[in-house]
């Protein structure tokens, strides 16, 4: 069995648009579609109160909505859906233990904004066991796209670039997993960005620092993206080591890229679940798609 690609669908503009953005993604993976859409209501020995009648209509009526839309627009592409009685973060995360990658739609380009008013995205993105790729609500298939000759919006043109954030200092096996593929699917350019920062040190020393470090970042670089190149010799790869901080760094190279890609560290239960700070900025402010992808 495929594992299916699956969207989280509360009836939104950006839960459209994640789902149209999926369903492109599963027809380039040859995946299969899962609309989930969790609705916290009553156990099922009450499920025949008259109070739940109107909001199970709506509940369903959201789906069945979505699934003819879909099935309209990409009629190749397997589709199923799926009602949850459960609270939203709680089915999501579920639903990605069996998922290619989960997709969500996200309303703002500011910390205080994402999907459901950022509370369901930040604590599914946070527990996750798949990749998570949160899409903004004003995305079309254009804009995947590099503009054609003349400048305009296009569908037929190539890809824009892959991004991915890297540190090579922690494991990152599933995220340039991740990003090769995503960029070999999409026959796009992939740009991998290490970033590194100068310590503070005497003004009369960061020269030869600054050249020492950066040497250091791009022998480091090389020998973690070998094996990559070897396994995808026809992904145009570009290798970039820059100073700054990495969030700023990153949304400065997604401006014209297709997707972002950044790693969520697997922690242990006792220390708790988080995003960290670079994938939290760039989840909040990245204009284009951001998958974040869970690693040891």
């Amino acid at each position: 069995m495929l594992r299916p690609i699956v969207v989280g669908l509360d009836g939104s503009r950006e839960s459209l648009t994640a789902a149209d953005w999926a369903a492109r993604e599963a027809l380039l993976r040859g995946r299969p579609l899962r609309l989930v859409h969790a609705w916290e209501g009553l156990p099922s020995d009450a499920a025949d109160l008259p109070e739940l009648e109107v909001p199970r209509h709506w509940a369903w009526r959201i789906l069945r909505t979505a699934m003819d839309r879909l099935h309209e627009k990409y009629p190749q592409v397997p589709l199923s859906g799926d009602q949850i009685a459960r609270p939203a973060a709680d089915a999501l995360v579920t639903a990605t233990a069996e998922s290619e990658l989960l997709v969500l739609g996200s309303r703002a380009f500011s910390g205080i904004g994402g999907f459901m008013a950022g509370s369901v995205a930040s604590a599914t993105v946070a527990h996750a066991e798949r990749p998570v790729v949160l899409v903004r609500a004003d995305r079309t298939a254009e804009d995947e796209h590099l503009p054609d000759a003349a400048g305009l919006p296009s569908t037929v043109t190539p890809y824009r670039a892959v991004v991915v954030g890297l540190d090579p200092a922690h494991s990152c096996e599933e995220l340039l997993a991740f990003a090769f593929e995503s960029a070999a699917l999409h026959t796009a350019p992939l740009r991998v960005l290490h970033t590194w920062q100068l310590p503070y040190i005497p003004v009369s020393a960061e020269a030869k620092a600054r050249r020492a470090l950066r040497g250091t970042a791009v022998r480091r670089l090389d020998r973690v993206l070998g094996p990559w190149r070897e396994k995808y010799p026809t992904v145009e790869l570009h290798a970039m080591t820059e100073e700054g901080r990495a969030a700023q760094r990153l949304l400065e190279v997604t401006k014209d890229a297709g997707l972002l890609v950044v790693g969520r560290r697997i922690r242990p239960a006792v220390l708790g679940t988080r995003t960290g700070p670079v994938t939290h900025a760039v989840v909040h402010h990245a204009r284009c798609p951001v998958a974040v992808v869970p690693h040891e």
